[in-house]
């Protein structure tokens, strides 16, 4: 089994969770105190992990928040990675940047992310094809999460379009699934506000998957609907990822707490 795939399976099993905390620290609502911090968005990371990682199986850096602010975001995200390899090593970490390029860049984009940061797994964008993710899909010791039925309102345009008969999204599940995870190092993103597509991809993939699943919490995707659509026969296989619904909060602790508790209610 892949390193990625059993780290996040042994947090799971340890914390008694399928959550992902989404650490889309937007610098504009941080708190006012954390903003007069030399690192705001690391000073505001650091405390929503003290308060959350009780409940939390992973978590996913939007790598837009950072790059709005420039080398303070970067070095921001540096900073929070460290914290987590330094004190939660057992946290699986996703680096949230919906990657697409050619080959040549994205060698670099791997350097970035998986060595320099040291992120555990990457969401990337399947458009370009498997030559040009080749960088990403070689790495072993790391896991690739591919767009397939996005969360969004107008994730539809192009993701529903008949193609010889089947919706684009479900060719990407069994391309990825069936062609590209040979080395078992990929994943699937499945929106949770769309339950249906999310209940024939895990029925497509089977247990040989795990699923990143967005769109509960601020964006409204139903848990029950979730878990019983898109998890393993054994309960697991899901990364359920809630992200402002968590992070501003009044009380971060206990709606990650809650959140954890109500995935678990329906495995």
């Amino acid at each position: 089994m892949n390193p990625v795939v059993e780290k996040y399976n042994r947090r799971v099993e340890a914390a008694d969770s399928l959550l992902c905390v989404g650490l889309d620290s937007d610098y504009d609502r941080l708190p006012p105190h954390f903003q007069q911090e030399e690192l705001p968005q690391f000073a505001f990371n650091r405390w929503i992990i003290e308060q959350t990682h009780p409940f939390v199986s992973a978590y996913k850096p939007n790598l837009a928040f950072y790059e709005a602010r420039g080398v303070e975001g970067w070095r921001s995200l540096e900073a929070t990675m460290e914290y987590l390899r330094a004190e939660h090593p057992d946290i699986l970490t996703i680096c949230d940047a919906k990657l697409a390029d050619i080959g040549s860049t994205n060698r670099g984009y791997v350097t970035a992310l998986f060595d320099r940061l040291g992120f555990d797994a990457i969401t990337l964008n399947p458009y370009l094809g498997q030559e040009a993710l080749a960088p990403f899909l070689e790495r072993e010791d790391k896991a690739c999460i591919l767009l397939c039925r996005t969360s969004n309102p107008g994730a539809g345009e192009f993701q529903d379009l008949s193609v010889n008969g089947k919706p684009l999204w479900y060719l990407v599940a069994e391309h990825v699934s069936q062609v590209w995870n040979t080395r078992g190092n990929c994943m699937l993103v499945a929106g949770a506000t769309y339950p249906e597509e999310l209940r024939q991809i895990r029925a497509l993939v089977g247990d040989s998957m795990t699923l990143l699943v967005p769109g509960i919490g601020a964006q409204g995707g139903d848990i029950e609907q979730t878990v019983l659509g898109g998890a393993n026969s054994h309960g697991g296989g899901l990364i359920v990822s809630a992200s402002r619904a968590v992070i501003f909060a009044d009380d971060p602790a206990s709606a990650a707490h809650t959140l954890r508790d109500m995935l678990n209610s329906y495995r």
